[in-house]
């Protein structure tokens, strides 16, 4: 089986899959498939599977998450990192693709500001953090606190 390498990922060019470096499988736009889990450490190898600068942003994000609301209850399912606020449900999600890691709020629309991305769902808002734009660290941590106040979203 012929592969190629290329910075922090690698082609299988028999299977036509992409593969960290660490060997878990990129899905399709560079999400980490991760196995679906509970707790902090299936969060932290879904983080430690994402490809290239995307890494640190997704890091960056999780503490932010874990410094804004203390005790936060964290699982990966659908292979994509989710946050909970105690039994009232899931407020916040990430998602890999190729150009920018998707954070989805998930009753966003009663944010103050709303996050500046629209979605199908009403509630839902969502923030693209990109490689060359500097997260503003604030206004995430505003979002994140008001939204882990506010009913989740059973999944």
């Amino acid at each position: 089986m012929a592969t190629t390498k290329t910075s922090r990922t690698t082609r299988s060019a028999a299977k036509g899959t992409n593969a960290t470096a660490s060997g878990q499988r990129l899905l399709a736009g560079g999400n980490p498939q991760i196995p679906k889990g509970e707790g902090d450490g299936p969060v932290q190898a879904w983080i430690a599977a994402v490809p290239g600068w995307k890494q640190a942003a997704a890091r960056q994000l999780d503490a932010l998450i874990v410094a804004a609301v203390p005790g936060v209850h964290k699982a990966v399912k659908w292979n994509s990192p989710l946050y909970a606020a105690g039994e009232d449900g899931w407020f916040l999600s990430l998602h890999c693709y190729a150009r920018y890691i998707k954070v989805a709020f998930f009753r966003g629309a009663a944010l103050t500001p709303a996050p500046p991305e629209p979605s199908k769902s009403k509630d839902t808002r969502y923030l693209h953090v990109v490689e060359d734009a500097p997260l503003d660290e604030a206004q995430f941590t505003r979002w994140v606190k008001q939204a882990s106040r506010l009913p989740g979203e059973r999944m």
